[in-house]
Order: C-alpha cells, then sequence, then structure tokens
C-alpha cells in the first residue's frame, strides 16, 4: 500500500526531529571544553544566537499555520530550550568584549526583532496573509542559520585552523537538510523546503573547508618545532686531501699570506723595538714627576741585529 503524501511527510519530519535533536546537542562538547577552561576559546556566538531566534521564528509560524504543526513545535520548543543555554554559557566564559557583543545580538535579534516581527505581523497582515508573511521571514533567518557558521570561514582561511569551526553541527546540518527539505515538499510547504536546499549547500562546502584545512595546523606546528638561526655564523671546516689538493691549498696560502724576506723580519722587529722604548720611557716620566732631568734622559736605542 503507497503512502499518501502526509504520511510520508510525517516520517521524514519524525527523521528531521531526531536528526535536529542531535543538531541541537551536537555543540555539547565544544561547551563543556569551554567550562573545563572557562573560556570561549575563539568561537563566536552569533550562530547560536540566530538559531534560537529562527526557532522562535518557526513555532511562531507554527502557531500561525495551527495544521500538520505539532512536529516544528515540539523541536524548536526544545531548541530554544537548548540555545538558551548555549548563550548563557557565552555570556558566563567569553571576554568582555564578546560579552558585549554577545548582548548585542541578543538584543537585535530576539528582543527587537522578534518583537517587532510580532507586533507588525499581528496588527498590520490578516490571518491567511499573516502565514505567508511569517513563512517567509523564517525561511530567510533559516537560511541564515546554515550560513552563520560561515561567518569564521575568515579566520579558518587566515589563520589555516579549523579549531574554532563546528564541524559536527555542519555535518549534521547538512543531513538534517535533506530530512526537512522532503517534509516540506510532501507537505507542498515551500517555506520549509526551499531553506533547505540552500542549507544542504552551505553544509556541503562547510565540511568542504573543514577537510582542507584538518591538517594544515599540524605542519605549521612541524615547521615551528625547529627555528630557523640568521644570526649565528656557521662554522666553516675545510678538508684537505694530502694527495690531490695539496699543492693547490699551498698555492692558496702562498698567495693570500706572501713569504717575508730575512731584511723585513729585522726591520719588522726594529720597528716594534722602537715603540716599545718609546713607550717605556713615557711610563716612566709619568711615574717620576719630581724628577726634572727625567724629560732630558737619554732614550734607549734599538738594538740593531
Amino acid at each position: 500500500m503507497a503512502l499518501t503524501g502526509h504520511q510520508l511527510a510525517f516520517a521524514f519530519g519524525v527523521l528531521g526531529n531526531i536528526i535536529s535533536f542531535i543538531v541541537f546537542l551536537s555543540p555539547l562538547p565544544t561547551f563543556y571544553q569551554m567550562y573545563k577552561k572557562k573560556s570561549t576559546e575563539g568561537y563566536q556566538s552569533i550562530p547560536y544566537v540566530v538559531a534560537l531566534f529562527s526557532a522562535m521564528l518557526w513555532i511562531y509560524y507554527a502557531f500561525v499555520k495551527a495544521n500538520d504543526s505539532t512536529l516544528l513545535i515540539t523541536i524548536n520548543s526544545f531548541g530554544i530550550f537548548i540555545e538558551t543555554i548555549y548563550v548563557v554559557f557565552f555570556l558566563c566564559y567569553s571576554t568582555k568584549k564578546t560579552r558585549i557583543q554577545t548582548m548585542k545580538f541578543l538584543g537585535l535579534f530576539v528582543a527587537g526583532g522578534f518583537g517587532a516581527i510580532l507586533l507588525v505581523t499581528q496588527f498590520l497582515f490578516k490571518s491567511p496573509m499573516r502565514l505567508h508573511v511569517v513563512g517567509w521571514i523564517a525561511l530567510v533567518f533559516s537560511v541564515c542559520v546554515f550560513v552563520a557558521p560561515l561567518f569564521i570561514v575568515r579566520q579558518v582561511i587566515r589563520t589555516k585552523s579549523v579549531e574554532c569551526m563546528p564541524v559536527l553541527l555542519s555535518v549534521f546540518l547538512t543531513v538534517n537538510a535533506v530530512m526537512w527539505f522532503f517534509y516540506g515538499l510532501f507537505l507542498k510547504d515551500m517555506n520549509i523546503a526551499l531553506p533547505n536546499v540552500l542549507g544542504f549547500i552551505f553544509g556541503i562546502l562547510q565540511i568542504g573547508l573543514y577537510m582542507k584545512y584538518k591538517d594544515a595546523k599540524k605542519d605549521v606546528v612541524k615547521e615551528q618545532k625547529l627555528p630557523e638561526v640568521t644570526t649565528l655564523p656557521k662554522p666553516v671546516i675545510i678538508l684537505e686531501d694530502n694527495n690531490d689538493t695539496n699543492d693547490n691549498n699551498n698555492n692558496k696560502r702562498s698567495s693570500k699570506l706572501p713569504e717575508l724576506t730575512e731584511e723585513q723580519i729585522i726591520d719588522i722587529v726594529k720597528l716594534g723595538t722602537l715603540v716599545c722604548s718609546e713607550k717605556i720611557q713615557k711610563s716612566a716620566a709619568a711615574a717620576s714627576p719630581f724628577d726634572k732631568n727625567a724629560a732630558t734622559a737619554p732614550k734607549l736605542q734599538a738594538v740593531g741585529a
């Protein structure tokens, strides 16, 4: 017996709920590390703030739609609960700058954004049009949920490190997008089906980026283990071959240090003796200031060879 469209939609919706449950729990290892180290370690809060905002929009959309909305209400209620916990972790363990940034995101999306959407759609649109408006708004921000992890792409490319990329979140979001796409397709609800097409594409891109840079940090660490020494001169060792290169080396030494003749050696000795005698006389004169004849004392004569 063939299943009807609603039955297929319910089946994919149940699978979507299960995988969405895993999606919401996938960052738990990351937040456990934050709890142990008492630091957010460079992670960004915007993906979780946007996910919280998106879950609130989908619950609102489910209440406006009323029919076939039980699965949307259950999973997004859990999503609001768990995303709120994640945001609280960021507020507790982030730096002052990141904490202020997270508060700004909460004010912009949750307080300002959701409040404005709720007021505008309730007072300016009637029931049939309200469903379409809320559906399109939820569609746009569902795409933002898939795009939000791409905010760290620049950091990953710059640092060549995927430590701050939640790859588990990307994987589960990709699989989840497939489930909810078929759920919306069989219900003929394009507000649910369309954003999950883009979600699948963005998920594949994030996984590809992770595969590209997952080993890049290891290579950088290996290169940094042995620092380069550029200021210390390297010793040069010259090995002489007594058989083949002895004559060549003798010629090179003779060209660099020419041999001195006997007369040149005698002149060098005389010059050195003269310089030494003058220094001795000056020091003796400085040591005997009361000897008036010290200045006229006969100088020592150089001994000739």
